[in-house]
This record gives structure tokens, sequence and C-alpha cells, in this order.
């Protein structure tokens, strides 16, 4: 197992976490899996048997439950087991049970303390945007979290790329501990990513934890075009998150992936997260899974190193479109591009 520095701090992660969303199947959580504590402690196994030295899991999951789960499960394990979760969805019925108040962060916190029954969280997610609570409010309650020793660091998650950098820019300007990782998504099936989040997280020294590297099983191999869907899995035309918006793309990366999976003799899934785990800026790449034949099988993508012409193969039919201002940018400043620019543009001005 590789372990990369998480950003500018100080923190190793693995280069794949277990995602616990999974855990508890509780209410709509139900439909993404209902792995029970023995089932839990079974993939835990696996995983630190693998190298895996970080888990993630969010209050929501489950209402609570996920977490209550992980916690049990990691009873007793070594104190270098590195926990992640998150805040701001909606935990109660009161008018301060969602947000990212100070009110709300705080009590979410020490409640999801109590749930893991840890005396600290590793990394402390924004869990989604608040674009009605001061900023500084926000940043102020992680500020004190942290000195308190309640969480050892912070991070946003499925913000937009200037929400990212108001709050770096806030966090200098009133001296606060700032955010040092993002959790988004990112996969072939949608790169939207590379846009600004990535550049972002290159230029300004962010981690970056990658959820639904599959793409919710899109990229699995199961979905082929002309096949009929398989069975149990949700079906393509009622796919709600990710989204998919051109399915013939969809499946022109597919059929990439399982040819280089059969080239390789690993499963096309294998060669999805590695494809992930291998691009630029990069940390960990968050696996689940529902079963334990699956999560074996994804931990098989921890061993793979995709080639220089399998990579462009797979970028080639993955690419997403220059949107302005990129275009313009690849016409006309190619000369004077940092890397950040270049994870996006560089392909399309190697063409040109």
């Amino acid at each position: 197992m590789q372990y990369r520095q998480l950003g500018r701090s100080g923190l190793r992660l693995s280069a794949f976490t277990l995602g616990t969303m999974t855990f508890g199947g509780k209410g709509a959580f139900a439909k993404t899996g209902n792995t029970d504590l023995a089932g839990a402690q079974r993939q835990i196994d696996m995983c630190i048997e693998a190298g895996i030295n970080i888990f993630d899991t969010a209050d929501i999951y489950s209402a609570g439950v996920s977490e209550e789960i992980l916690g049990a499960a990691l009873k007793g394990r070594s104190s270098d087991i590195l926990v992640s979760t998150k805040t701001r969805f909606r935990m109660g019925e009161g008018a301060n049970d969602a947000g990212l108040s100070r009110y709300h962060i705080v009590a979410a916190a020490e409640a999801s303390l109590r749930r893991l029954g840890r005396d600290h969280i590793d990394l402390y997610y924004l869990h989604e945007w608040d674009g009605q609570t001061p900023l500084d409010e926000t940043l102020e309650a992680l500020d004190t979290l942290t000195r308190s020793g309640k969480i050892r660091y912070a991070g946003v998650s499925n913000f937009s790329g200037w929400h990212l950098m108001k709050a770096l820019s806030t966090a200098e300007r009133h001296r606060l501990i700032a955010p040092v990782a993002q959790q988004i998504y990112y996969s072939l099936q949608a790169r939207e990513a590379e846009y600004e989040l990535l550049p972002v997280a290159l230029d300004q020294g962010i981690g970056v934890q990658v959820w639904s590297p599959l793409a919710g099983g899109l990229l699995s191999g199961k979905h082929r075009r002309g096949k009929p869907e398989p069975e149990g899995t949700r079906q393509l035309a009622q796919w709600g998150e990710p989204p998919v918006y051109d399915v013939e793309k969809l499946y022109d990366v597919v059929e990439v992936l399982v040819a280089i999976g059969a080239e390789r003799g690993v499963s096309a899934a294998q060669v999805a997260l590695a494809w992930v785990a291998h691009r630029p800026a990069i940390t960990s790449v968050v696996i689940g899974a529902r079963t334990d034949a699956q999560l074996a099988d994804n931990l098989k993508a921890t061993e793979l190193a995709l080639s220089l012409e399998e990579m462009a193969r797979l970028d080639a039919a993955s690419a997403p479109p220059l949107l302005y201002p990129y275009w313009h940018q690849a016409r006309t400043a190619s000369d004077r591009l940092s890397a950040a620019d270049l994870l996006l543009l560089g392909p399309s001005i190697s063409k040109g």
C-alpha cells in the first residue's frame, strides 16, 4: 500500500480509504447496503491487512448508525487507524439541526464522537456548502474544535472551486486553521473536477479524497452497451447520483475498461480505481462494497499500476469538453500555464 501526504499537512493517508455508507442500512441508505457489525469487522480486517489506515463515514449515513457500527468495529484496534466523518445535513427536527453554524458544527462533532466512541476525529469534513451562514463563523467553529483537540484536521466536501478559495482566504484573513483536504466526486464517468477542484488542489496544496470512483457501480463492467441491466442493480435510466448526461460516452468508457481488464487479467472495476488513484492531486480513493467479494476485488486495485498507454486510452475515451474560458486558454495562453492549468488543458495543447 502506498501512503500519501494529505496536501500540505503532515498527515499520511493510505492511497485507498474504506467508505462506510453501507454500514447500517437505515432509511434511504438501505439501498446502498446493510452491512451489520459482524460484516463491518470482517471488511475492516480485510482493509487493515491490505494496508488501509483510514475509514470514512458521515453523521447522515443511516442517521448515525454507520458511525456507531464503525466505532464498535474499531474498538480495541490500533490507535494508528484514522477516521474521517462529516457534518452539514439535517440530523433532527430543530431549527439548528442542520447547516454550518457554530451551534450545529460543535454539537454535531460532539455527537459523532459519542457514536464513534473516540476522543477525537482525525479528519472532519464540512459535507456540503452552506451559503446562508457566514464563512468566518463556520471556520471559527472548526478552529475551536481543532484547538480543543476534538478534531485533528478539517476539510470540505462538495464545495465548488470559488467556495474552497473563499474558505482558504477567509481562514488566512482571520488567522484561523484552514481546510487541508476536500472530498469530491471524480471518476471516468464524470471528470468535471478537472475544471476547478483538482487545479485548486494542486495550486493550493489541498489533499483530495475521491468518493464514488466507480460512479455508483456504473464502471464495474456490469453495465454494457446492448446488454440487459444486471439483476439487483439500479436501472441506468433511473440513475440519480451520479447523474448520467451522455449514456453513449459512458458505454465507450466501459468498453475500454473491460478491454484493458481482459488484457491485464483483472476486473474493469480495478482498472477504473487504478486510473483515479494515479491521477494528479489525488491523495486517497474511497472504496466501499455491499459484499466481502466486491471489497476483495476492489482491494486488488491497490496493486495495479496502469501503463502510460493504458492511461492515455482511458483519458481519450472520457475526456471532458473544454468549456469557456478553458478552450480560450488552451488556444492563447499555452506559453504561460502552470501545472495546475495543465491538469485540464495539457492533453488539448499537446494535440494542437
